[in-house]
């Protein structure tokens, strides 16, 4: 299965980060977004950054060829979290890396990682990889 990169994920300036933070929380009602296959709606659900970098029908394309052939969910837990003031290509802010060891119908043991980033009181998401 190819590896999905969209659209940030070269990390610098780690810091110490809760790995049972709001941003979590994001990642996971996002991914949840994701995983029932609302794939417009995850695009319009993450931060200007990310839809600045893919459009909307690219996203879809990208996760019907990647995501879809995975199947259902069947564990999904965080592994990590770090934050990071800076990322590669991106404006200084507020970052936080968080990782899932995650497990498909179709691939099992499979490692999720999702960047978000503090948009006002809300954490959006700035990418997304699956290996």
């Amino acid at each position: 299965m190819k590896n999905l990169l969209l659209p940030i994920l070269l990390i610098f300036s780690m810091t110490a980060y809760s790995d049972n933070g709001p941003e979590n929380e994001s990642v996971i009602s996002w991914l949840n977004i994701v995983d029932s296959g609302e794939y417009a709606a995850s695009w319009d659900e993450s931060a200007s950054l990310f839809q600045e970098q893919i459009s909307s029908s690219s996203w879809v394309q990208a996760l019907n060829k990647v995501r879809a052939p995975l199947g259902s969910v069947i564990s999904r837990k965080v592994t990590g979290t770090s934050a990071y003031s800076t990322l590669p290509g991106a404006p200084a802010g507020e970052y936080v890396v968080v990782t899932l060891a995650t497990n498909y119908e179709n691939k099992n043991a499979a490692t999720e990682t999702v960047t978000v980033t503090k948009n006002g009181n809300k954490w959006r998401v700035v990418g997304y990889f699956i290996k």
